[in-house]
């Protein structure tokens, strides 16, 4: 019988109906209730760390979450973390990045109703949790309507439906179907076995995202440069365009990361690989100084950016971080 830790963080799943709308209010050890067979399964231990619509959580709260499953790794068989869907996949990004060679199952899930309604979709969602745990999945990840999605791949695509997060550029680790868990062939990244799991938790929250839309003005890059802002993601168009005709934001980004500013472009599209030689327009982006994001979620590439300027000042060893896959977040033959 494995043993597993539930972290209760907040969210939908712990919801009650207040004056002023859902707000967490069910304990973890109440969760558990609802679901008596996992207790038949595993040995579990239940503990509530945060009590937070998702929306909340930031910098302080992801380093709250990883302290708590890093203290604990060695005493369970792997963890299961109950959290808001609105920020799942940016918690799951940056635990990706903060527990280094994790070789344990840290799986986070949710639910789009709450766990007292009787239309939930809590129940499902914790089950395929523990069983994630089970098969021994290791690295972060997101379990959610039968499926288990690499913690640096997912997006949430949905506001209502229980279909609420995708796998991009990357198919699932594995899936529920009726002849049980069936794990997707070569998804997990290979975990050294000799070296210790690492928490490396030091952030830089200095990091905006821009989404550039048709005549975005270049005074918004010296805003953001008077700032002092330590790290951009940029949304570009399609493979890697963007203006430089009238609105010229050339200018300003080589004034950026003359500064030493990191700034990591990426595609507003949500599948497939940014490609930044394809066009003239991404040329000159790259001449830049520009860091391409290739394939990597905006969540991925935010996460990745706050926690790479937490580790280093050095805009090189920023660029060499980006061209690292850590665990599974970016396609590096592309």
């Amino acid at each position: 019988m494995k043993r597993v830790l539930l972290l209760s963080t907040g969210g939908t799943i712990a919801a009650r109906q207040g004056d002023m709308g859902l707000a967490p209010q069910v304990a973890s050890a109440s969760l558990l209730s609802y679901v008596p067979e996992l207790s038949g399964r595993f040995e579990i231990e239940a503990k509530d760390i945060l009590s937070m619509d998702s929306s909340n959580i930031q910098a302080e709260e992801w380093q709250t979450i990883a302290r708590a499953v890093y203290d604990q790794l060695d005493r369970f068989d792997g963890i299961v973390i109950t959290h808001g869907t609105d920020t799942m996949a940016y918690t799951a990004s940056m635990l990706s990045y903060m527990l280094q060679n994790l070789k344990k199952p840290v799986v986070l899930t949710g639910s789009q109703v709450p766990i007292e309604s009787i239309l939930t979709d809590a129940k499902s969602n914790l089950c395929t949790a523990f069983e994630a745990v089970e098969a021994g999945i290791p690295g972060v990840s997101i379990a959610f309507d039968h499926k288990i999605i690499n913690g640096c791949r997912a997006v949430k695509v949905r506001t209502m439906g229980f279909e609420a997060f995708e796998s991009v550029n990357a198919p699932c680790l594995a899936e529920v179907f009726a002849n049980g868990l069936q794990r997707g062939v070569g998804q997990i990244v290979p975990r050294d076995l000799q070296k210790p799991t690492l928490l490396k938790d030091n952030l830089c929250t200095d990091v905006f995202l821009l989404k550039l839309i048709p005549g975005t003005n270049p005074a918004v890059l010296k805003m953001l440069m008077d700032m002092r802002y330590r790290g951009i993601v940029l949304e570009t168009f399609g493979a890697g365009g963007m203006h430089f005709l009238r609105r010229n934001l050339l200018p300003e980004l080589q004034q950026l990361t003359d500064r030493g500013v990191s700034i990591v472009a990426c595609s507003q599209c949500l599948y497939e690989t940014s490609d930044f030689s394809l066009y003239e327009v991404g040329t000159r982006l790259l001449a830049c100084g520009v860091i391409a994001g290739r394939d990597m979620t905006t969540e991925a590439a935010v996460t990745k950016l706050m926690w790479a300027l937490g580790q280093t000042e050095d805009p090189e060893e920023v660029r060499r971080i980006f061209d690292t896959n850590f665990t599974g977040e970016i396609s590096l033959e592309q």
